[in-house]
């Protein structure tokens, strides 16, 4: 046995003797109070203000360059936002659910029907490397409301926040209610593979399959959110000008490395040119410069530069038309990070490896249409996206365009938008994901839904026991009917 495999086989045994423990915690504790509920939340949101700096900081040096701004406002607000609203709402989802007794005549003897929502116990998040913060933290406010204990295994694509997240969670809680793993894929498989009471991974579609072929041994029920090619239609009632700021600000937000990132844009044939200009403004205003802009974020490594770059040199050979958005027309082929600037990809064809492959980074191919329904088409044709986009102000068609697509979410007339609504389920759908949470949704995700029904002391299914006759019979007869 090599080194690197006696490695994993102890880090293999820690996570199980872990999972045990947290386990046993569960069953020796009984489900957590709302008051130990929101002390536990209380704590996540104490880690995120006391430690926002030391984070972004973290970030930055495992991207190369991540604008300190941009993690404030994704990674640290992004995850207090949503431990907030289950820390308001918490008590009310907790309370049982009434149901109704069927047949009604059974309530009148006095029998009840109720849901009852238990945790699970003991929840793996597996979160990725784009926003490590927050889809390690975002999660922890449903599966806290729930009631959970969770372990937690981070990216290692970013070792530093990797490393730091693992630090500042063992200063604020015991291991038993939190715990996280560090390590390359060889950890995230054997973590993968744990008898978790539910499972929640965030990341590419390819590991997925992996990641559900292990948690399918063990029958561990799974939440996969994933990405895809988010589709952005302009209708021809949209503002232009408008629809390429809201465009353009996500797409070189984190440089574009978000699982709802607009991957493609269609808008009219008349008005592609418009589109073209108002989304080189829209960057000019944001980014005068992009080089050494501080606000302007790295591609995360090497290997997702060489991979991007490799995107625009198939289209550019296959005969779209490359528009690289660099207003001060600075040199980047010597830098000491990954930026890539902004890039627009004209006239893309199917047979292009940006319009096969989920982009993750500020390519953005621009294809034209003659009628809303060759729009919808060309997306139904399609893997279903984790995120569709609509602008325009004709209802009829955004109806349509609504009506005649399926996606995990939309957001009309603005881009990524829905995530950021914690009363609105966060999931995709196919492809792009399977489960979903945030919000009431997310304390469900992480619940156990448990059918409660009380009997009436009347012996009213007295007449249900045999000996059967003719008066059963009629009885049963009297129900099967339209």
């Amino acid at each position: 046995m090599s080194a690197a495999e006696a490695r994993t086989q102890d880090q293999d045994g820690a996570m199980r003797q872990m999972l045990a423990r947290q386990r046993n915690a569960h069953h020796v504790d009984g489900p957590p109070s709302a008051e130990l509920r929101i002390d536990r939340i209380d704590r996540a949101i104490g880690l995120l203000v006391g430690y926002k700096y030391p984070l972004a900081e973290a970030l930055r040096e495992d991207f190369g360059h991540r604008s300190v701004h941009a993690t404030l406002l994704t990674d640290i607000a992004g995850s207090i936002a949503p431990l907030k609203f289950a820390r308001e709402n918490l008590r009310a989802w907790m309370r049982p659910e009434k149901r109704k007794v069927n047949p009604a005549i059974l309530g009148l003897f006095g029998a009840r029907a109720r849901v009852e929502y238990q945790p699970k116990g003991v929840v793996g998040i597996i979160s990725p490397w784009n926003f490590p913060v927050q889809l390690t933290f975002g999660p922890l406010a449903g599966a806290f409301a729930a009631g959970n204990r969770l372990m937690i295994k981070p990216s290692e694509f970013t070792p530093h926040t990797s490393e730091l997240l693992a630090k500042i969670f063992r200063t604020a809680f015991d291991e038993s209610e939190v715990a996280v793993f560090t390590g390359g894929p060889e950890v995230g498989a054997a973590f993968s593979k744990l008898p978790f009471d539910h499972l929640l991974f965030t990341g590419a579609t390819s590991i997925a399959y992996h990641v559900m072929r292990a948690a399918a041994e063990n029958l561990v029920p799974t939440t996969l959110e994933l990405g895809g090619k988010s589709p952005v239609i302009v209708g021809r009632t949209a503002n232009i000008d408008l629809a390429a700021k809201r465009v353009m600000m996500v797409k070189t937000l984190n440089a574009g490395q978000i699982c709802l990132a607009p991957d493609y844009v269609m808008v009219p044939k008349d008005k592609a040119g418009d589109f073209v200009a108002a989304a080189q403004g829209a960057v000019a205003a944001m980014f005068p410069t992009l080089k050494d802009n501080p606000d302007y974020t790295s591609v995360i490594n090497q290997r997702h530069y060489d991979r991007l770059m490799g995107y625009v040199a198939d289209a550019r050979a296959k005969g779209a038309e490359i528009v690289e958005i660099n207003p001060a027309r600075e040199d980047f082929n010597q830098q000491p990070f990954h930026k890539i600037p902004p890039t627009l990809i004209l006239n893309p064809t199917d047979d292009m490896a940006v319009m096969k492959d989920e982009i993750f980074g500020p390519l953005l191919p621009v294809k034209t249409y003659e009628a809303a329904d060759e729009a919808i088409g060309y997306v139904n044709d399609h893997p279903r996206p984790l995120g569709l986009y609509y602008f325009g102000t004709d209802s009829a068609e955004e109806q349509r365009v609504l009506a005649r697509t399926t996606s995990g979410g939309v957001t009309v007339n603005d881009v990524f938008m829905h995530i950021s609504m914690e009363d609105l389920p966060f999931g995709g759908i196919g492809p792009s994901g399977m489960g979903s949470y945030h919000g009431l949704d997310g304390f469900k995700t992480f619940s156990h839904a448990k059918a409660v029904f009380h009997q009436t002391k009347t012996d009213v299914t007295g007449m249900l026991r045999p000996p059967y006759g003719a008066k059963f019979l009629k009885m049963v007869e009297s129900q099967i009917k339209r």
